[in-house]
């Protein structure tokens, strides 16, 4: 399905082994375009600094928080873009190794970022997403398209085809598990998302990926450093 918009994902290591369920392969072998590439720091990744570098791309993040412009109410419009080709970069990873990848890249972290509103909820049925609003890279890519072809910056001829390669994979595995003559696979049915319950307590305030920004759990790590610090020079006064 080809596009104008460039997608390149870049990869966590840990998500580039787990081949039964890897959305991020699904979305590039759909998307001929696409990059991927494998890391958890991208400065001195020679293939991505090219794209960030040429002029005749526009490079964003994709990326929720305060500052992202929301494609989804129009906040990008095509004349920004002039003759510049977008480029969309996705982290692939969980939130939480995403975070440490654009801590550890500043380059992505000067990036414009842009987000979207979700039209549906995760499709994930094989695995829980942390918080409502969190999807798989694959549903991402489908959402940003969607939003993209609404702000006319591209179009979007096969909508339906991410969507059913998504539950095809999930099906397979949903089959697998409920082979008893297959090795590896779980052993019990998989909960529908809508009855899941998310994160508490501590936990859900770790979580909070969609209001957080790496900036801020910078300042929140290191207000709590210096809390410590104080606490224990009190504890030796």
């Amino acid at each position: 399905m080809p596009t104008r918009t460039k997608f390149v994902l870049l990869m966590h290591p840990k998500e580039f082994k787990r081949e039964k369920a890897g959305t991020g392969r699904l979305t590039h072998l759909c998307l001929p375009t696409s990059e991927i590439h494998m890391g958890i720091a991208f400065d001195t990744h020679a293939a991505v600094q090219a794209l960030l570098r040429d002029p005749v791309n526009y490079p964003v993040l994709l990326y929720p928080g305060t500052t992202a412009r929301n494609l989804s109410n129009g906040e990008l419009a095509p004349a920004e873009l002039g003759h510049r080709r977008l480029v969309v970069i996705l982290l692939d990873a969980t939130w939480s190794c995403a975070r440490k990848m654009l801590r550890l890249s500043p380059t992505l972290q000067a990036l414009p970022r842009i987000m979207f509103t979700p039209v549906a909820p995760s499709r994930y049925i094989i695995k829980q997403q942390p918080q409502e609003g969190c999807l798989s890279t694959l549903e991402a890519t489908h959402e940003t398209l969607l939003a993209l072809a609404r702000s006319g910056l591209d179009e979007y001829p096969l909508p339906d085809q991410l969507v059913s390669l998504f539950t095809r994979m999930q099906d397979y595995q949903i089959r697998c598990a409920q082979d008893q003559d297959r090795a590896g696979y779980r052993r019990h049915a998989y909960s529908a998302p809508e009855t899941r319950q998310g994160p508490r307590g501590a936990s859900a305030r770790r979580s909070n990926f969609l209001l957080k920004t790496p900036e801020a759990g910078q300042a929140e790590r290191a207000a709590s450093s210096q809390a410590s610090a104080t606490d224990s020079l009190k504890a030796r006064v």
